[in-house]
């Protein structure tokens, strides 16, 4: 990657599906009857942004948004082309999903640019089909197939997080309970942390396919209709999750709070019962003159009959106001 000064990979679209990968040198001789020029670019690299805003012809506030480190998703209409920022989960071996990579692109009739860091899976499902002749013909259709790409692998995870929560909410009652708070708090946190970009992706998407653009044609437009509706449902799906959690957790603390409370009963009726007892071995065990009963080879058994007389009252009393 340092190689290519900042160069992921580069391709030159021959609107027929394919496409043949290009350096540097071929991008700086590139003209516009050449064909679609992609440029995917690792905006960290200090090369990659000296040419986005000295060398790639681009207006100084798209440039810069090529750059920005956190965007927002986004959809920004310019009478030259689009600036899109959108978000993917972060499937990478040993990642968070919801931790999403961010990808930020410009897009006209001509030239697609765009940047990010981290390695994305449906960039890199595209260049499988370009380089199989199954590729975007129109930099529309590019914008619309990455749209969709993005969406399509997050089905897995948002199916995975609902799965997750109706078990919780079968087993809540049926495994020790204590276990499941952690589990609870990480899924509220990992629908959360999602539904955070794609709920303003949904808004980037849904202005896409409303507005008039001559980028995008009816096909294009259409795609991205159906991107934006999934998106929906997923967000739908999230906020289920969610709403589901907050319920099964207050379940886990009411089911928390009645064990709790067994516990302290149980524990009260004890000390309710063995405090008189408590009282009376206590008093007669002081070291004292005069104890009643110690020169008397029964007095131990007799105190033992009064103490279990005392237990048998107390219960029936218990029983008789219903405390136990």
């Amino acid at each position: 990657m340092k190689d290519n000064k900042g160069l992921f990979f580069a391709y030159l679209l021959d609107g027929k599906g394919g496409g043949k990968s290009i350096n540097w040198s071929d991008i700086k001789n590139w003209t516009e009857n050449d064909g679609i020029l992609w440029i995917h670019l690792d905006y960290s690299i200090a090369d990659s942004e000296k040419w986005l805003i000295e060398q790639s012809g681009l207006d100084e506030l798209v440039a810069t948004a090529l750059i920005n480190e956190d965007p927002r998703p986004r959809c920004t209409i310019l009478k030259d082309g689009l600036l899109v920022m959108l978000r993917a989960l972060n499937l990478n071996p040993g990642a968070d999903p919801e931790d999403m990579v961010s990808i930020r692109l410009w897009v006209n009739e001509n030239r697609i640019i765009s940047t990010n860091k981290r390695n994305l899976l449906s960039v890199t499902d595209l260049c499988n089909a370009i380089n199989e002749g199954n590729g975007p013909h129109t930099t529309g259709a590019f914008l619309s197939d990455i749209a969709e790409r993005i969406v399509e692998r997050m089905t897995d995870i948002v199916n995975e997080l609902d799965d997750k929560v109706d078990y919780l909410e079968d087993q809540i009652l049926n495994i020790q309970s204590y276990q499941f708070r952690s589990t609870i708090s990480e899924l509220r946190r990992e629908a959360i942390n999602l539904r955070r970009y794609l709920a303003p992706q949904r808004e980037a998407m849904t202005r896409l396919y409303n507005e008039r653009i001559a980028v995008l044609n009816d096909m294009d437009r259409m795609r991205l209709h159906e991107a934006a509706d999934s998106t929906m449902r997923y967000i739908e799906n999230l906020d289920t999750v969610r709403e589901k959690a907050i319920v099964i957790q207050e379940e886990l603390m009411s089911h928390l709070s009645e064990q709790m409370d067994k516990r302290i009963y149980v524990l009260s009726m004890v000390a309710a019962i063995f405090l008189p007892l408590g009282f009376l071995t206590g008093l007669l065990g002081i070291n004292v003159g005069g104890i009643p009963g110690a020169e008397n080879q029964s007095a131990f058994w007799f105190f033992c009959l009064i103490l279990i007389t005392i237990i048998v009252m107390q219960v029936l009393i218990f029983k008789k106001m219903k405390w136990m």
